[in-house]
């Protein structure tokens, strides 16, 4: 099997929002969710999933 190329300008690209308006909410979310993750190991070097910090400022003065 021969590996084939095709070089096009990026305006001569068609349009694949016909394409996804047409697949299920399902299928749309699972592939936002597997592009959420490529970019995150991406910008943060493959760091583990974690839940974010929650950080809470409580003025003590004012509990009384």
């Amino acid at each position: 099997m021969e590996k084939v190329i095709t070089k096009i300008k990026l305006k001569q690209q068609k349009s694949d929002f016909n394409y996804w308006q047409q697949q299920p909410y399902e299928k749309r979310l699972e592939a936002l969710e597997e592009i959420r993750q490529e970019y995150h190991q991406y910008k943060y070097n493959n760091a583990e999933l974690r839940l974010q910090r929650v950080y809470t400022i409580t003025d003590l003065e004012n509990l009384e």
